[in-house]
């Protein structure tokens, strides 16, 4: 019998010693490995020996939290059942004991997200501050039985987490405090961004593909992708895909019709109140919404503002930011760089806006249309109706975004920028929506 030691979330501050040679990987019990190999089981570097590192594996005769060491005979697995697996993707998620995690690693695990051929590596980021409750989140996705979820590792340095990552979800954030300006936000959030990115840069495939959560996304988004020259700044998202959703829902119900009736709907600019949701390109059941709806004033007065506004309702009335919401929709923008967009239709994603076809100032992250092949690239749909009203609301949310870059372009490697996010004025994000 082949023995298998498997390295998880050991016992923080136990007595527990680092078992020499220790493999930093989750296990997944006896599920079939991929085409019948064995699971996937990476040595711990010297550099990773050496950190504080949460992935402590667990003597033989303690007690583990979870299962620590596994020991079967790799050769017993039916290689039939996964003979038509892809070889794992690598998913690091930072904030990964947040509400939005504890909705979405649930998902991706299960096969949903990336499709139910493609095993997953899930690699979670925490603080030290959370550092049992990522146990507690390892400790589940163990429990679920995913089959294909092949590994599951924690740690609180992005140094550790992010190395060899094909996917990096930044979900973390700090929180808007009261009375804290925008600008404020930006430089203490930036320097996150600055950190991961940097990582990113050291440790993650040249071709990880990045999708920014945390808020101010579009921005913090920009800052990650500065600091990683080594990746391509066409990797880089920032999510607007729950603003399309809503606005889908929205244009449905005033149609009188179901959501998946409603196509080609565009969120343009920063995912704040200046953010601006396309009726005039959408489209439902194959017809203009424009022309299905007939109603310039709702669309201009009521349907707009309430995109714009949807999140810091949703605070009011459960007390909370979205996170199942934001969850369902950080896996519809995953899906839709992995899966082709269907003929004629697109979706949102805020994106860096060099080369784009509609003027938008370059060097900034800005939600517009695109499509993909289904391989994890995209292409940005040129030739959309962009008419009076639509290019004065663009324009605003195209200066806004500029100007956020400017707070912070001492964290993008740029000299000379003058913050001017200051005061109500500047002020277009909600509370609590930070």
């Amino acid at each position: 019998m082949a023995a298998l030691t498997v390295s998880f979330a050991g016992k923080i501050g136990a007595t527990a010693p680092r078992v020499a040679n220790a493999r930093a990987a989750g296990r997944v019990g006896a599920a079939p490995a991929v085409r019948g190999t064995p699971l996937r089981v990476k040595s711990a570097s010297a550099r990773v020996a050496s950190r504080d590192s949460l992935r402590v594996a667990a003597t033989a005769t303690e007690a583990p939290l979870g299962v620590f060491k596994l020991e079967y005979d790799i050769s017993k697995d039916d290689a039939t059942k996964s003979a038509s697996w892809k070889q794992p993707v690598i998913v690091a998620v930072s904030g990964a004991a947040g509400q939005i995690s504890n909705h979405l690693l649930f998902k991706i695990a299960s096969g949903e997200v990336y499709g139910p051929d493609q095993p997953v590596a899930l690699r979670l980021l925490g603080s030290e501050r959370s550092r049992e409750a990522l146990e507690g989140v390892a400790m589940e996705l163990e429990d679920s039985l995913f089959p294909l979820l092949r590994e599951v590792s924690i740690g609180i340095d992005p140094m550790d987490v992010f190395v060899d990552a094909d996917w990096a979800l930044l979900i973390g954030a700090k929180p808007r405090g009261p009375g804290m300006e925008r600008a404020d936000l930006l430089e203490m959030n930036g320097a996150i961004f600055v950190e991961q990115g940097k990582a990113l840069n050291a440790v993650a495939k040249p071709t990880c593909k990045v999708c920014v959560v945390g808020n101010p996304c579009n921005t913090n988004a920009l800052i990650a992708m500065e600091n990683a020259p080594n990746l391509d700044r066409r990797n880089f998202h920032a999510l607007t895909r729950l603003d399309e959703n809503r606005a889908k829902c929205q244009l449905a119900l005033k149609a009188g019709v179901f959501y998946e009736t409603v196509t080609n709907v565009t969120i343009w600019g920063n995912h704040s109140t200046t953010q601006v949701p396309d009726f005039v390109n959408a489209q439902i059941g194959g017809e203009k919404a424009m022309d299905v709806i007939d109603d310039n004033g709702w669309l201009e007065n009521d349907f707009t503002p309430a995109i714009q506004t949807r999140g810091g309702l949703l605070i009011k009335k459960w007390g909370r930011s979205s996170a199942a919401s934001t969850a369902v929709s950080i896996a519809d923008a995953i899906k839709s760089l992995v899966t082709p967009t269907p003929e004629g239709d697109w979706f949102s994603t805020a994106v860096c806006t060099d080369g784009n076809p509609y003027g938008i100032q370059e060097g900034i992250i800005f939600s517009m249309p695109c499509r993909s092949n289904g391989d994890g690239s995209y292409e940005i749909v040129d030739g959309l109706e962009i008419n009076d009203w639509l290019r004065e609301r663009i324009k605003k949310s195209e200066e806004e975004l500029t100007k956020e870059a400017e707070c912070v372009s001492h964290l993008t490697g740029k000299l000379g920028g003058a913050c001017e996010l200051i005061g109500e004025k500047a002020d277009t994000m909600l509370p609590g929506e930070a």
